[in-house]
């Protein structure tokens, strides 16, 4: 049917065909008295035209209400199928459309499911330079409701051709039943290639060494479903020796071989970047270095990590006309968890060039006499007393002041493994201890205090392991914005910024008597964790992952 204008859910499975108008607000909500999960995809979308994220989406939430956490968004520039998954068996969806004279067409179905299950088993990881893989029970039909995702990955500096020698899924002018989607990298937030379904023997290419493949199936008709396989080759273009990007936290740096640049026709006298006004050093090579938010580099966060992107200008060697079709050279850092540069070429059009390389941003913790931030503990040990409060800061160390630090979550375990004896200070942005204190955030620091305290019994350690989110700070719907969640939702994506750093130890003052202190030691009691009581620590370890940030604390504490 066509629904008007929002509806409950509440059957195992259901497809929706959505036609709206101007001016409209509607919500759909699914929800079923089951433990499983949902899967929503949005397998067709059609937004008036050069509509905008702000005035016209689809905003999925993680819960029964638009008040739960916001899930994923669906734009008219949204390049790719978005499926999303819940973390519970309840889901919220708000279609919102502008004041435009244009009718809208939806096709969204939904069902419920239990991950890790055997009906989940299909998909995988492919590497090597080449390779088959098929639908589940091919050539028989492929089973109903099932989400396959391939992962191909191959040698470095190549390109994927992907070929499938015989295909039969469900057709249908949109493919909004069945399909096969094609992405142009690692994963399905990548470039969309194409989506097909019914009758073919489509071909894609990469244009670099991943390429991400999607079977989808709905609950009515089941075909044959396809075989493929993969083959390598060299990325087109001369490679350039000695050509790097390289990503930190503060700057970007952009390495050309002279002689490449020459051998394409052009010479450094007229690179530029998107900033005319930045210029090159020139020596035996040609350098571009510049701090991450100067020179006209655009930035983007996309929820799962963010990018740098600038480009160089190339104007051709000795003439003033060029028969080059596209005469420039595309720069994107990507902060993420990989501490691994990668340098991707992708030549295209005899002069298009894309370097990208991923960095991480440096982080810092230290303690500080008060709660004024400005004098920092710089000598070690640094001796406290139980019950004392004890100030801690996280500082990202960026140029780019555009940044924000968000603690999300600190728990306490007495093995750096955090196995089953773990207790929480802070959990989803949310205190959870009573001494605990959360700054406002303020410019690039992430700051909170808590009081000293002991567990009940010996123990030799105790480790705090925190995770901090870094977040562009003019994202309105970032985690960094939302504060604290009472209720945890399934993360879309691994947190992206990695660093180690160490500090401490903290011991406890020699010169002071227990028996004088111990109305103000901070127990932790059995209706906290029941599970601790038996324990008793005399050292207190500060590890703190920042996503994949990891910042060790050590904290000991004599007995007296």
């Amino acid at each position: 049917g066509v629904p008007r204008c929002g509806a409950s859910l509440h059957e195992p499975n259901k497809a929706l065909r959505i036609e709206l108008n101007a001016n409209a607000s509607c919500i759909w909500q699914i929800q079923r008295n089951a433990n499983q999960t949902i899967r929503l995809i949005f397998s067709h979308f059609k937004f008036a035209p050069s509509s905008s994220c702000e005035t016209e989406s689809i905003k999925v939430f993680d819960g029964p209400s638009t008040a739960s956490p916001l899930l994923g968004q669906v734009c008219d520039d949204t390049d790719a199928v978005p499926v999303l998954e819940s973390s519970s068996d309840s889901l919220t969806f708000l279609i919102t459309t502008n004041s435009v004279a244009f009718t809208r067409n939806f096709f969204v179905y939904y069902y419920f499911f239990s991950p890790g299950s055997i009906t989940e088993n299909c998909g995988g990881q492919l590497t090597g330079p080449n390779g088959t893989f098929s639908s589940p029970n091919y050539p028989a039909p492929y089973p109903q409701f099932r989400y396959c995702v391939w992962h191909i990955q191959a040698p470095k500096n190549s390109k994927i051709n992907l070929e499938f020698q015989d295909f039969f899924l469900e057709l249908d002018r949109n493919c909004q039943f069945d399909f096969t989607a094609v992405y142009d990298g690692p994963t399905s937030d990548s470039g969309l290639l194409g989506k097909v379904c019914g009758r073919a023997q489509p071909t894609f290419e990469s244009a670099s060494n991943m390429m991400t493949v999607v079977l989808s199936t709905d609950g009515t008709s089941s075909y044959r479903g396809f075989s493929a396989q993969y083959s390598t080759a060299p990325l087109p273009g001369p490679m350039a020796p000695n050509t790097t990007l390289t990503c930190s936290s503060d700057s970007m740096r952009i390495v050309l071989n002279k002689s490449y640049l020459a051998s394409l026709g052009f010479r450094e006298a007229h690179l530029q970047l998107n900033d005319p006004s930045c210029r090159p050093v020139v020596t035996d090579s040609v350098i571009f270095s510049f701090p991450l938010a100067s020179c006209g580099t655009i930035k983007k966060d996309d929820g799962h990590s963010i990018t740098y992107t600038n480009t160089i200008s190339l104007a051709p060697a000795g003439s003033a006309i060029t028969r080059h079709r596209n005469t420039e050279i595309t720069a994107q850092c990507t902060m993420s968890n990989n501490e691994t540069l990668e340098l991707i070429y992708t030549t295209t059009n005899n002069a298009i060039q894309n370097l990208a390389a991923e960095g991480r941003y440096n982080v810092s913790m230290a303690f500080y006499e008060s709660e004024l931030f400005s004098k920092p503990i710089q000598y070690s040990p640094y001796y406290v007393d139980l019950n004392q409060t004890l100030f801690a800061e996280v500082t990202l160390h960026s140029t780019d002041p555009n940044l924000q630090v968000f603690i999300d979550t600190c728990t306490a375990s007495p093995q750096p493994g955090f196995g089953s004896l773990t207790y929480d200070l802070i959990r989803s942005g949310c205190n959870k201890d009573d001494t605990v204190v959360t700054y406002p955030a303020f410019e690039n620091h992430g700051r909170f205090k808590f009081r000293a305290f002991r567990f009940l019994r010996s123990f030799p350690s105790v480790y705090l392991q925190c995770d901090v989110v870094i977040c562009d700070s003019n994202t309105t719907n970032s985690r960094c914005a939302r504060g604290c969640i009472s209720r945890q939702k399934r993360a879309i994506s691994p947190y992206t910024w990695k660093t180690n750093t160490e500090v401490g130890p903290i011991r406890l003052k020699r010169d002071l008597r227990a028996a004088e202190h111990s109305e103000f030691l901070t127990e932790v009691e059995a209706e906290k964790t029941p599970n601790l009581q038996q324990y008793n620590f005399y050292t207190l370890a500060f590890v703190v992952l920042i996503s994949n940030i990891l910042i060790v604390v050590a904290v000991i504490m004599k007995h007296h």
